[in-house]
Parts: structure tokens; sequence; C-alpha cells
């Protein structure tokens, strides 16, 4: 089997996000450039290969982050699981064990200065405040936000329609203040950057879908607007199982890094009201 053909059956596959499918082939180059160097057809990779380039990733200098390391090693895991199946992926753990930490997430009062941040009443400004308002609420991904279109947004329901990763779609509550900062920009300042048919919610200065990047650039961080919405959530006494739902996470473990908000909150209700805490 020839190995850049395989890898672009791969990249090639409409379960991938945009984001994912630039990370995978950054990943991959590496993967298959080490390979080459062997040289090792794609066909005989098995766990001594697989264990090879593990040690390969460990003596990078400069040394690679274990998040880094962990990521190829997963990359290279679903490439395989793609082209031969999963029976043909060894079952071993090979990725660093990487701590469950939870990431940084701004306080309520530090995502009140975000948003307000972006105030004013320009077409710009009306679409940054209702971006970061609608990010915040419904706990949205930067590629899930600027991918949303008119019709994803139902005032009358209160719900916003979200295409995750892997197209997958699921349904999240529209927050009060995001709905008015949307109905303002959607009113006062979309009509001013539309520059023809496009259906797409959030447009740029040129009229066209407004990209991550720009976003980005807008604020640095947009990932930890996601993560205050799951924190406060848990803080306000959601369920992880819910939590999940709403981020639209395939396997509760990815939410669990959320865990120890719980035992927190679990924490406070005890001391406050057992006899003897």
């Amino acid at each position: 089997m020839e190995t850049a053909a395989a890898v672009a059956r791969f990249l090639a596959s409409p379960k991938l996000a945009d984001t994912t499918r630039r990370s995978y082939a950054t990943d991959l180059r590496h993967f298959v450039t080490w390979l080459e160097g062997r040289p090792t057809p794609i066909d005989e990779v098995d766990v001594r290969v697989l264990t090879d380039y593990v040690t390969t990733l460990d003596r990078s200098r400069p040394r690679l982050a274990p998040a880094t390391s962990a990521r190829r090693i997963s990359t290279v895991r679903s490439f395989l699981r793609f082209t031969f199946g999963a029976a043909r992926v060894p079952d071993v753990p090979l990725a660093p064990r990487l701590p469950h930490r939870l990431p940084e997430a701004p306080k309520q009062e530090e995502v009140e200065a975000i948003v307000a941040g972006f105030a004013g009443s320009s077409a710009l400004a009306l679409r940054n405040r209702a971006l970061f308002e609608l990010i915040y609420s419904a706990g949205l991904r930067s590629a899930e936000a600027v991918g949303l279109d008119l019709a994803d947004v139902d005032f009358e329901q209160e719900l916003v329609r979200v295409r995750g990763k892997g197209s997958k779609e699921r349904i999240v509550p529209l927050g009060e203040r995001a709905a008015v900062a949307v109905a303002r920009y959607l009113r006062d300042g979309r009509a001013e950057l539309a520059r023809g048919a496009d259906d797409a919610l959030f447009l740029s200065v040129r009229g066209r879908r407004l990209d991550t990047s720009t976003l980005r650039r807008l604020l640095r961080h947009p990932h930890r607007l996601r993560h205050s919405f799951a924190t406060h959530l848990v803080e306000g006494g959601a369920d992880l199982r819910t939590v999940q739902e709403l981020l639209g996470h395939s396997s509760l473990s990815t939410t669990q890094i959320y865990s120890h908000v719980d035992a927190k909150r679990l924490r406070k209700v005890y001391d406050f009201s057992h006899p003897r805490s």
C-alpha cells in the first residue's frame, strides 16, 4: 500500500473538522518522514514499530511536551485504525500519561470584563459582542461559533443548533443575554457587513463567514470562555453528564477534568448542611 495515498484518503474524510485535518496532516507528515527513514512500509507497522516511534519522540530535541507526543501518537493510531481497521491497531498504552488538570477558566467577573470590552454601536462592535456572549452562553468551540448559520439560532425556542467535531449536531440553550446581543447585531449590524447571500451568522468586514484566526485575533484564547461555561455550570450544581452533552464531548472521561470542581461544590454543601462537618 502506498503511504501517501493512504494518508490522503484519511485526511479527506468528511468526518474531520478543518482544524483537526490540519493538525492530523502535520502529525502524519512527521510520522511518514520517520517511517521512510527506516524504511518501513505502512502495512508493516506493528507495536514494535510504534514503540520505536514513541522512543524517537521521547528523544526529540528540543524536547516535546507530553501533550504533543500524546497527540502525535493518537493521530497515528487514528490513521492506522481508519486504514487497516481496529484489529490492526495495538491496544497497548504508548503515550505518556498526562495529568488531568482543569484548564485555566476565567471567573464570572473576568468573563463580564472580557465581554464588556467589546462595547460599541458599530457593526463590528455589535458582532464581536454577540459572538463572545454566545461562545460563553452556549459553551462553543471557536470553529462551532464561526460555523453557525442564521437558521441555527432559534429565538422562539431559545435554542442554538451547533455542528461540532465530526459533524455531530447538538442543541444547546440560548441564554437571555446572548439572545439580546445576537438580536441587536442582526438588527443593527449584520446588514452593514453583508455583501451577498452568505447565510453565515457572523460575517467578516468583507462580508464572508468569519474565520477562527480572526476570532483569535479578537480574543487570544477564546477556548477559555468554553472552560468558564463548563466550570460555572458545575459550580452552580449541574451534573457532569449534562455538562458532557452541552459541551458535545463524545466521552464522559473528557468532561471529568471538571470533576474536582464538582467535588469542591459538594464539600461546600456538606460543610453547610451536615451537623458534624
